[in-house]
């Protein structure tokens, strides 16, 4: 049985970008006879908070929504970050990192799908544990998982290449585990069979492929859609302020019907839905 999963982070108010997401995830299972999920990703330190995360599932009932199940939180799921850390950790894949961003970029000569790739200054060294962030040894993970595949809905059969982040953190400093650890180890932990997400998130699914091998977890299938973006193309965004679904909620606008439409392509003047999944080559 099919079963997706929509997963806001409460560090800001939803708005259409993400009422488009959950629409799409909701539609999938339901047309497929299968389960729709809700999870609150609820671990991004003191930006994250309650009121939030219940006015998403307001706005989510409001565009005519309905999950299966009781809505599950990241926050009650730290103890299981921690033991997949510390299970890496044995594996020898992991190590421990004290470098600032300023002096990553400083240090950085390559540039990957998220960014700067790590130089890997701390890889090998003495490096104090207190208040680190964990690093994953990519050359020694990909080797020890060897070749790897995974499926996309739209974009077909993918060969699996993680080592083109370079060594991620999977336990931040400031958090108890970055998005690529939390949200693999949580669509395991839910049963997805098909991992709903935008185009931005594409290139993430190799990591997130290679950790499955690393934990053996069980492997979905991954369906990367369309975002709405604004007429500099540049994806809707909590930080710059795009109109919130609660704004309109509050304001009377008709919910269902604001859902017929982002299903149907209607779009508000001045938005529009990407086309392709987003892709990366690294520079010669």
């Amino acid at each position: 049985m099919i079963r997706t999963r929509f997963a806001p982070s409460p560090n800001g108010p939803l708005h259409l970008g993400h009422a488009y997401a959950a629409l799409v995830a909701h539609d999938l299972a339901r047309a497929r006879g299968g389960e729709f999920l809700l999870r609150i990703e609820d671990i991004d330190g003191t930006r994250s908070r309650a009121d939030l995360a219940e006015q998403a599932l307001e706005d989510l009932r409001w565009l005519g929504l309905v999950w299966d199940g009781p809505v599950v939180s990241q926050s009650d799921r730290l103890a299981t970050y921690q033991a997949a850390g510390e299970r890496l950790k044995a594996m020898g894949l992991l190590y421990p990192c004290q470098c600032t961003r300023a002096q990553i970029a400083a240090a950085a000569t390559r540039q990957g799908p998220d960014g700067l790739i790590y130089p890997g200054t701390c890889r090998g060294r003495d490096v104090d544990t207190q208040g680190a962030a964990w690093r994953l040894d990519m050359t020694r993970a990909v080797a020890l998982a060897g070749s790897l595949v995974w499926e996309d809905d739209i974009a077909g059969p993918q060969q699996a290449r993680p080592e083109l982040f370079g060594d991620v953190v999977l336990l931040r400093k400031e958090a108890p585990a970055s998005y690529h650890l939390a949200a693999t180890l949580d669509d395991a932990a839910d049963g997805i069979t098909l991992v709903t997400r935008g185009a931005d998130l594409f290139m993430a699914s190799h990591v997130h492929r290679l950790l499955q091998a690393l934990l053996r977890l069980p492997v979905p299938c991954w369906h990367h859609h369309a975002l709405l973006v604004e007429p500099d193309g540049r994806k809707l965004a909590k930080r710059r302020d795009a109109p919130s679904l609660a704004d309109r909620r509050l304001a009377g606008e008709d919910g269902p019907a604001l859902a017929r439409a982002l299903r149907e392509g209607r779009l508000p003047a001045g938005l529009s839905l990407s086309t392709g999944v987003a892709s990366y080559e690294p520079r010669p």
